[in-house]
């Protein structure tokens, strides 16, 4: 039992396992890191603190508090005391620690928020772009691939020219935890491939890269410069500028429900590993139910 470990020595050993371990992505591991810094932060500059055997359980919730003062989201906070359960969870599994001082703090209730749909009339009114130069077929590719196969925009983002297959229809990505999956493409997202394969060349500038969406240098789109590319077309079409890409993955997935798809199919399709984070559909669905049963019932007009 080593309780002289300094804190921010732990903390770095722990980082580099869970990261071994579970496969974290970049952004993933940075907001672990991020939590744990700040709150070794806390405990040497407001506490005084070094060691982890100096770590009482009133120095977190001391910590949960000033994070609650900053007027940070519950789901924010619900982060950061994640990171550190996990954090003191790993000083007991290696018998740093005789106690997991963190295990009976609670963590704070969170009401779950239904995510944002566009309808299917709004999907087809987002879709439709006229195609004129290698820049429309490319955004009229990537939108049609992210609403057929509803995609991460990492997932996105990150696909090469020999992950689409065009003779099975289907396409190869890798999502959370390096867990890659074939998801199917529908016909139309097909053929806006095959037309923007055409014009790739152009936007090459005949350089030597497979990534399959590029921008106007020839480079790898990024992730910024997609978001520009959505809120323009969106502003132009008159939708909500606030749509993100993720609006498109859960909008994909209702509709799936909505037409009658299997939950485990969606849950597959989507990558999830748990179900229960796919149900979250189910519940935006049965809201439609209600809405349209309050809008259509002739027993529910109002004089």
């Amino acid at each position: 039992m080593n309780t002289e470990r300094k804190i921010e020595e732990t903390i770095s050993e722990y980082l580099e396992s869970v990261v071994a371990e579970l496969h974290l992505s970049r952004n993933t591991k940075y907001a672990y890191q991020n939590d744990l810094k700040e709150y070794q932060k806390f405990l040497l500059q407001k506490k005084k603190k070094k060691l982890i055997s100096q770590i009482e359980r009133q120095d977190i919730i001391e910590y949960l508090e000033i994070l609650k003062r900053k007027e940070l989201a519950p789901t924010t906070i619900a982060h950061h005391l994640t990171s550190i359960k996990n954090y003191h969870k790993f000083l007991l599994q290696n018998e740093y620690l005789k106690k997991d001082i963190s295990s009976s703090i609670e963590r704070p209730k969170l009401t779950k928020k239904l995510p944002n749909v566009l309808t299917v009339n709004e999907v087809m009114c987002l879709l439709d772009i006229p195609l004129h130069t290698p820049i429309d077929y490319r955004n009229k590719c990537m939108l049609e691939l992210l609403y057929g196969t509803g995609l991460r925009i990492s997932e996105l983002l990150s696909l090469t020219i020999n992950d689409i297959d065009l003779i099975n229809c289907t396409v190869r990505c890798v999502g959370k935890g390096d867990k890659e999956r074939i998801v199917p493409i529908n016909d139309y997202a097909i053929d806006a491939i095959k037309v923007y394969l055409q014009q790739r060349p152009i936007l090459l500038k005949q350089k030597n890269t497979k990534e399959l969406f590029l921008n106007s240098r020839g480079d790898k789109i990024s992730r910024e410069g997609f978001f520009k590319v959505l809120k323009k077309i969106l502003l132009e079409k008159g939708l909500n500028p606030n749509i993100s890409p993720h609006t498109l993955r859960h909008s994909f997935a209702t509709h799936l429900l909505e037409y009658g798809a299997d939950l485990r199919v969606i849950q597959e399709m989507l990558g999830h590993s748990d179900i229960s984070t796919t149900r979250i559909y189910t519940h935006i669905t049965n809201r439609k139910i209600r809405d349209d049963y309050e809008k259509y019932h002739p027993r529910n007009e109002k004089e």
